[in-house]
């Protein structure tokens, strides 16, 4: 049976408290489902792809990596888009730290497939 995981990726240069970055994580985790519903889409295990079924029922395993800068996280997340997998970048309002400007703090990679994944985040550095 092929594997599947979720990336979660956390930008590290921010330096914020740890509880902001546990969030950012958890809005990118879930963004793959919550986007769907802000656009009008139903929702059931039937409407997702094989690879995003398996993993919620296998499981849902979920690696969280980190990156340096901002230049980094959005090239990663070109890569993973030419690469045909579900990405979502995380943008925080500021309203609590940052200053109130707007910061790309995460960001969620699938669910997928494992082996579709690795070529893409393989060389990710573990939170």
């Amino acid at each position: 049976m092929r594997s599947t995981k979720q990336i979660i990726v956390i930008r590290r240069d921010l330096k914020c408290r740890r509880g902001k970055e546990i969030s950012q994580g958890c809005h990118a985790s879930g963004a793959f489902v919550f986007r769907k519903l802000q656009r009008g889409q139903k929702v059931s295990l039937d409407s997702l792809s094989d690879a995003e079924q398996a993993w919620i029922v296998n499981g849902y395993a979920k690696v969280t990596c980190q990156i340096e800068n901002e230049t980094q996280l959005l090239e990663l997340y070109q890569k993973a888009l030419a690469a045909g997998l579900e990405a979502h970048l995380i943008t925080d309002s500021g309203k609590t730290e940052f200053g109130g400007i707007a910061t790309n703090t995460a960001l969620a990679i699938g669910p997928d497939w494992s082996d579709k994944m690795d070529p893409v985040t393989g060389d990710l550095k573990l939170y």
